[in-house]
């Protein structure tokens, strides 16, 4: 087997702003797929049931079905309902980050969970509200013991962000599957895109270990 590289260097500027898009693609994901979950996570442990049964039907939906269904939905459904028309970096960021937000919601929850109910206790008794409580006491303590799963989702949603191909984003995947396309090879074009993920992956790994030593030495 012949393995060509002349057509890797062909498709290297293509790459090169399907990884840019990748990335671009994740951050949007990661950025607002946390501050939804924050909220979503929240709202599911509030002591009122029939206050939080939005936010749990919301995560059941968003987990229990696949992310290649909800890229499809949402951009030819919602998308089109929103701007008018189809639009897959629009579709991707959105399907990317509500799913993101159903499985960071629930690591928040059982971040916050895992905290002593003392320790709200003492913050209230000292004269604090539950926000305040909540955001000077409870969650820089549970977000130390959250990194490790949140790291693990945002390597996952970028991995995942590969699916973004079936709606024509022009990321890495897309770009690969034009090279396969192209050529009628498989081995360059796909062994390419797994190591283009596999350095993005790497990467977020070594700073998001970092910096979970840099919080436990403070």
């Amino acid at each position: 087997m012949d393995f060509r590289f002349d057509i890797i260097v062909e498709y290297t500027p293509y790459l090169i702003k399907g990884t840019l898009l990748t990335i671009g693609l994740s951050l949007a994901g990661i950025l607002i797929g946390t501050i939804l979950g924050l909220f979503i996570g929240l709202g599911k442990i509030q002591r009122r049931k029939l206050l939080t049964w939005p936010f749990v039907w919301y995560i059941t939906f968003f987990r229990g079905t696949p992310l290649f269904v909800q890229i499809l939905l949402i951009h030819f459904g919602v998308v089109p309902m929103l701007i008018g028309e189809t639009n897959g970096i629009v579709a991707t960021i959105v399907a990317l980050s509500l799913n993101a937000a159903a499985y960071i919601a629930e690591i928040f929850r059982a971040g916050i969970q895992s905290i002593e109910r003392g320790q709200m206790e003492a913050a209230r008794s000292l004269g604090m509200t539950h926000v305040q409580a909540m955001r000077y006491v409870i969650l820089p303590q549970a977000f130390k013991r959250m990194i490790p799963p949140l790291g693990n989702e945002f390597i996952v949603l970028i991995k995942e962000s590969s699916l973004a191909a079936i709606v024509a984003t022009p990321e890495i995947m897309y770009w690969g599957r034009a090279m396969a396309g192209q050529y009628y090879r498989v081995w360059e074009p796909y062994l390419t895109a797994a190591v283009i993920y596999l350095i993005l992956t790497l990467s977020l790994s070594f700073l998001l270990n970092l910096l979970e030593r840099r919080l436990k030495t403070e």
